[in-house]
């Protein structure tokens, strides 16, 4: 979606003003010398930063820690690592402060405005000192260039890096926002996000930037399920460094309205991308439902149709079957007529109608299998009842998926 707002750029964390990054091969995944597996992410100056992070009861001593240093609403720097969760470990917030130590000295901050986040297996003490060999490896390499390393550096299972950047105008100005994103397993909606590092230029106050992240959330990450299971790390955070010159956001006017619309399309992007690479997946599944009596009626629809496992597994073998997706509605507890209610199925290669008013209707199963095929899929469901609209976003899931995760820890 674009806008006379917001564009889309080639770019990534680094693309806003003010920020550089770096990734490297710290060898903190025992199994792999060679990836990336630890990044930092730098601002020249303080920003107003924000958060948001799991709902999950079990968490990362590195949200606690981030938690507290993002209670003066400023942070500089991100450092973050994969292939170790630093989660359920007697020290793991001794280590998650010592991190942001690493980080401050190595950038020359304060360590209270580090934020600091892990991924990977679960129970596994963090060995401190392949942070610092992997720290004092990027001192003085961190770069505009860098931001694709860091977005590397964080991928455990996930098969292609994410990334995104964007253009919107505030007030005449030009801002830019950028972002790094890691997820593959593990994903489910309701939560914070997995892990997404978010910059902008915008010059915006620390209370208008929390609620615009909370605002934009809603309708981008919060709408993204792989396997129904929500992380123990899950960190949003966002910082700006308001170099980009345009009057700041102190309150909820028109500048902050076109800001949280640009910052939801960016979530989306990102949002996408995850979806797209969920463990295992061959398809991004996007599911729109619109004629909801409610937007929350239309939330709940879209969210129980993209996790419905059978119908994942309709889409990876690219079976229209549309009775699967009335199943998910009707279990979803949100207020729905069904004798309203119609199913399409639309790829590149063209829609299909499969359901009109709740009954199957005649169809072109080879047509179906066509459109099926292709890598992006969309369910558009109508429930003819109301103005209600959301998006939500899955994948397919396939033998590999079960594949990756019977050995994920050894």
């Amino acid at each position: 979606m674009e806008n006379k707002n917001f564009k889309f750029i080639d770019g990534t964390v680094t693309s806003p003003l003010g920020f550089t990054a770096q990734g490297v091969c710290a060898s903190i995944k025992p199994s792999n010398t060679t990836k990336r597996d630890l990044a930092l992410i730098y601002c020249e100056k303080p920003c107003t930063a924000a958060a948001v992070y799991t709902k999950n009861l079990v968490k990362s001593s590195t949200i606690q820690v981030t938690k507290k240093h993002l209670e003066n609403g400023i942070a500089q720097a991100v450092i973050v690592n994969s292939g170790n969760a630093n989660t359920c470990n007697a020290d793991g917030v001794e280590v998650a402060e010592k991190m942001c130590e690493i980080a401050a000295e190595t950038l020359s901050v304060n360590p209270d405005d580090v934020i600091v986040a892990s991924t990977g297996v679960i129970g596994q003490p963090l060995p401190i000192e392949t942070v610092v060999k992997g720290a004092a490896e990027m001192k003085g390499k961190l770069s505009k260039d860098g931001g694709t390393n860091a977005a590397e550096a964080i991928m455990t299972t996930d098969t292609v890096k994410k990334e995104m950047a964007m253009e919107m105008t505030l007030g005449g100005k030009k801002v830019t926002v950028g972002g790094i994103a890691k997820g593959s397993g593990m994903i489910h909606i309701n939560m914070g996000t997995m892990l997404s590092f978010v910059t902008t230029d915008a010059a915006v106050s620390a209370e208008m930037l929390e609620c615009a992240l909370r605002e934009a959330v809603e309708d981008s990450y919060n709408m993204v399920s792989v396997d129904g299971d929500t992380s123990t790390n899950d960190t949003l955070a966002i910082m700006a460094s308001g170099l980009a010159g345009n009057e700041p956001i102190n309150e909820k006017n028109e500048d902050y309205k076109i800001f949280v619309a640009g910052l939801t399309e960016a979530f989306k992007s990102l949002a996408k991308q995850l979806a797209g690479d969920g463990e295992g997946a061959t398809k991004l599944l996007v599911c729109t439902v619109d004629g909801a009596k409610t937007k929350k009626d239309a939330v709940t629809v879209s969210k129980s149709i993209i996790c419905s496992s059978l119908l994942k597994a309709a889409m990876f073998g690219a079976d229209a079957n549309w009775g699967r997706v009335l199943c998910a509605i009707g279990y979803s507890g949100a207020d729905v007529d069904i004798t309203k209610v119609d199913v399409s199925f639309q790829s590149c290669k063209g829609e299909i109608l499969v359901c009109k008013d709740g009954a199957g209707v005649e169809f072109s199963e080879e047509k179906a299998k066509e459109i099926l095929l292709e890598k992006e899929i969309n369910i558009l469901v109508s429930l003819n009842d109301g103005d209600g609209k959301a998006e939500a976003y899955g994948c397919d899931l396939t033998y590999d998926y079960v594949k990756i995760n019977g050995d994920y820890r050894t």
